[in-house]
């Protein structure tokens, strides 16, 4: 029986914890926040809750699943602690090249780790045993420890695909991947506020796709400071990269170059069209289902109740009224890909008509 801690009751630390929870592992658990120990009380989330990171001089793993910056802090604590000899310790930063710095000096294993995984949902009532399905989970091993597979193992039941990088590897692709393109949405949706304050329409024709492209605008502004700040050097290299890139279309379409134009959304369109599809990146995957509804009385509670008799979950629900021919389009949002085609094909057997967003 090993005894595990999870620092950090959040979404990942919440969820983890009931992925792993089990006869194998005596799991603790601790949170800065005193509501969210409470909570974790509450909804028994671990088999004990303590009230401090002291109880980690008892422990076998530790893992931390608090933002980066946060995580160099309670490294450095831990560090002073008289922690076991055999105590093995990771985290679950979005990066990795500071954390792992710092680990040359460390004192006990470390074995940097990133979940790539998330929901719209936060707090430790979000904790969701299913979140890691099928996501990558990436290690960076720099130091070459020989006990990864032992985090593996303690991980297995999150069903999670494990990879390993380095952390200069991993901060970059992460940064192309995921980082810059929530740079960018960020940066539409200021345009389209701007836009907003000459043309008080704008804001509803931004619904359907803008919305859609922009999504990931909608992410916590604190997590995505820390990713910043700790992605610093690379992310400044890719704004350059990004900007010249631009530039350079800007000068093309100032040339009136037709070609040069049409090869820019050529290539993006090729590139685009042989991604995976519907597979879990750097970005979470959104499961949407696009619903005609009629103007008929209780339309939207049939759709709903049909989801409902065949136990499909939807983690959000919103009416779009973007057409004139029918009411409005009821989007539904799956938690993964096989509930979206279940959930399609009821629908449908009503005889409603239904859209996948590709």
């Amino acid at each position: 029986m090993k005894k595990v801690l999870v620092i950090g009751l959040g979404l990942i630390g919440a969820s983890l914890c009931r992925a792993i929870k089990g006869p194998n592992v005596t799991l603790y658990g601790w949170d800065y926040s005193e509501e969210t120990r409470e909570i974790a009380k509450e909804v028994q989330l671990v088999d004990q809750v303590v009230s401090g990171i002291e109880v980690a001089s008892e422990m076998d793993i530790i893992l931390l699943a608090v933002p980066v910056q946060v995580s160099l802090e309670y490294l450095k604590i831990l560090a002073n602690l008289p922690l076991k000899n055999s105590v093995l310790m990771s985290d679950t930063g979005s990066t990795k090249a500071k954390v792992m710095e710092l680990a040359k000096d460390l004192p006990f294993t470390f074995i940097g780790g990133h979940p790539m995984a998330g929901s719209h949902k936060s707090g430790v009532r979000a904790g969701n045993p299913n979140l890691f399905e099928e996501a990558y989970y990436i290690f960076t091993n720099d130091l070459e420890s020989d006990r990864i597979d032992e985090l593996k193992e303690l991980l297995q039941p999150t069903r999670a695909k494990f990879v390993v990088l380095d952390a200069s590897s991993h901060d970059e692709i992460v940064g192309v991947l995921s980082h810059l393109p929530h740079i960018v949405a960020a940066g539409l949706v200021q345009a389209c506020e701007t836009l907003s304050q000459k043309y008080p329409r704008a804001s509803q024709l931004a619904a359907g796709g803008f919305k859609d492209i922009t999504r990931i605008a909608s992410s916590d502004p604190k997590m995505w400071t820390d990713i910043l700040i700790t992605n610093q050097e690379i992310l400044l290299k890719l704004l350059e990269n990004w900007q010249i890139s631009m530039g350079n279309l800007k000068n093309e379409l100032a040339a009136n170059n037709q070609q040069a134009v049409y090869d820019f959304f050529t290539q993006a369109k090729q590139t685009r069209d042989h991604l995976p599809q519907k597979k879990q990146g750097a970005i979470p995957a959104f499961y949407d289902l696009y619903v005609d509804i009629p103007d008929i009385a209780g339309a939207v509670a049939k759709v709903t109740t049909s989801l409902s008799h065949a136990s499909i979950s939807i983690i959000n629900l919103k009416i779009q009224e973007t057409r004139e021919d029918v009411f409005g389009v009821l989007e539904l949002s799956f938690k993964n890909q096989a509930d979206l085609l279940k959930g399609k094909a009821l629908i449908e057997a009503e005889n409603f008509h239904c859209r996948v967003r590709s």
